[in-house]
């Protein structure tokens, strides 16, 4: 009896990663393009590309970016991102042939442009061996000892470690722990400092990868689009059944106070003794807040505090 073919994904899974980064590391003055030309005559490919603007990563970026790709000088980082597919000699050639023609449709030299393999799986020692890989001091991080596949750096998304800079790329391991690893990680430590869409995606992204049953996402079409808006449902329908004051735990009050409409800020106010609201405001911060005629009127009050002096 044949074995049933599995089904190939439809999911364009560069494009997921791709989004993540995009809305992550814009903020930061990098880049983010997917499906880039190599050649000018060339189909676009499952590739991303990382453009730094400056001539060093700045302390905001290297927050941000993964071990292996905060090292490098390069100003044009190439990702290649493997989900379902595992190291193998066509896999490095085709990043090599990426790495070469782009570097000669920009006319640029090979210490401007560092590509990178992003293996979702890990990869085998016995492959690691004939390609030349050894592992740097970063874990997760491989360069190769042989000339010409120096030029691609591996990075083992299950092997990096669980520092907050890694957990963004970590989404895509393979292993369902690295992966809850990652997540725990971006809540405990990062998740407050991202914009609303960044967490409505990985929101989503977490919700499929622990929600759906095995099998799942090799039928389905996966979008970004498509995550973001699972995201945004999932996490206002948690809100929904949270107490108001479980909403509130870890925000800052400065954080609950900015998403408030003026009218609700007022209420708030109303809560407390005029004196109670003035407490930490200098003289000229609370004049400053002052139209022309409550001055006259404060203005009149002093005079007649005077006259009764």
């Amino acid at each position: 009896m044949k074995k049933k073919k599995k089904p190939e994904s439809k999911t364009k899974w560069h494009e997921l990663l791709g989004t993540l980064l995009k809305d992550l590391l814009s903020p930061v003055n990098i880049h983010v393009s997917t499906e880039i030309e190599v050649m000018a005559e060339s189909p676009r490919i499952d590739i991303l590309l990382l453009r730094r603007e400056e001539p060093e990563w700045t302390d905001e970026q290297l927050e941000l970016l993964p071990d292996g790709i905060r090292d490098t000088k390069a100003s044009d980082i190439l990702l290649e991102l493997k989900y379902t597919e595992s190291l193998n000699d066509d896999v490095l050639q085709q990043v090599l042939g990426y790495d070469f023609f782009y570097r000669k449709h920009q006319t640029m030299n090979r210490e401007q442009v560092q590509s990178f393999l992003l293996s979702a799986k890990k990869p085998q020692t016995s492959t690691l061996k004939k390609l030349g890989y050894q592992i740097t001091e970063h874990p997760g991080v491989y360069r190769s000892k042989f000339r010409l596949v120096r030029q691609v750096i591996l990075l083992s998304l299950n092997e990096l470690s669980n520092e907050p800079h890694n957990a963004f790329v970590k989404c895509f391991a393979s292993h369902r722990q690295e992966k809850q690893e990652a997540f725990q990680v971006l809540e405990n430590q990062v998740y407050n400092s991202l914009n609303m869409n960044l967490k409505y995606f990985l929101d989503g992204l977490k919700g499929i990868w622990f929600t759906l049953k095995k099998g799942d996402d090799m039928n389905l079409e996966l979008t970004p689009e498509l995550i973001t808006a699972w995201g945004e449902k999932w996490g206002k329908s948690y809100l929904a059944h949270l107490k108001p004051e479980e909403r509130l735990v870890g925000l800052k009050p400065r954080e609950i106070l900015a998403g408030l409409k003026p009218d609700a800020k007022q209420e708030i106010l109303y809560q407390f003794k005029p004196e109670e609201r003035l407490v930490g405001l200098k003289p000229e911060e609370i004049l400053a807040g002052l139209n022309p005629e409550q001055l006259k009127v404060l203005e009149a009050y002093f005079k007649q505090h005077e006259s009764e002096k």
